[in-house]
């Protein structure tokens, strides 16, 4: 019976979950095969934007695989792909001037509207991943989306800065005054981090360094 049990678990397990979620072939190392990842562009390990002279490190632009697995984890409740992307991104951040420095990791907020939509944060899913190969803690009690924004890729640069202002709430009762890292899925015109970096500003909070997944082509 046990011989039994674990063959049809075997079956099972080749069938709905060793495939690759990108090419739909076989896929022994999970979600996303080698073949699929190798294909992944990754950029130069330098800054993609600076804002208020903080660096916005980027890994690779918003299309192909980087493009569903984003879309994936963000909307379709693909969670089991977040070891993956923090695997990207530590790829990358290893060989990034900053990577034998201690942070700790803001990963972008959503507002509890739309978080209470989804079940879950998904950048926060990505940086408890991402915590595990770094070491850097998670912090997210320190900002806080308190505006319900319109989608920004729905709007024009000027539309999406008068969207985000005054979107973003600092709580400094939480900064331990460490270096802080903060952590989104993609950058286009960059507004989101601007408008986040400048709350933390605000607060008098300077020790700061973005990456993110993903940029436009």
């Amino acid at each position: 019976m046990f011989n039994i049990l674990g063959l049809l678990k075997f079956l099972f397990d080749w069938i709905f979950y060793k495939r690759c979620y990108f090419c739909g072939k076989s896929s022994p190392s999970g979600v996303i095969c080698e073949a699929c990842y190798k294909k992944i562009p990754i950029n130069p390990p330098k800054y993609y934007k600076l804002f208020n002279n903080i660096e916005i490190f980027s890994i690779s632009s918003y299309k192909d695989e980087i493009q569903k697995l984003i879309r994936g984890i963000k909307f379709h409740n693909q969670r089991e792909f977040a070891p993956y992307a923090a695997q990207i991104l530590f790829d990358f951040w290893k060989n990034t001037s900053y990577a034998d420095k201690n942070f700790e990791i803001i990963p972008m907020p959503s507002h509890k509207k739309r978080v209470k939509e989804r079940k879950y944060n998904h950048v926060e899913l990505i940086a408890s991943e991402f915590s595990k190969l770094t070491g850097y803690p998670v912090n997210t009690e320190l900002v806080f989306k308190v505006k319900d924004t319109i989608p920004q890729y729905k709007l024009n640069k000027t539309q999406r800065l008068e969207n985000l202002k005054g979107a973003f709430s600092v709580n400094k009762d939480k900064y331990t005054g460490a270096n802080l890292l903060l952590l989104d899925d993609i950058c286009t015109t960059g507004v989101t981090l601007q408008e986040m970096i400048k709350a933390l500003n605000k607060a008098g909070i300077d020790k700061l360094c973005g990456l993110v997944l993903s940029n436009p082509e």
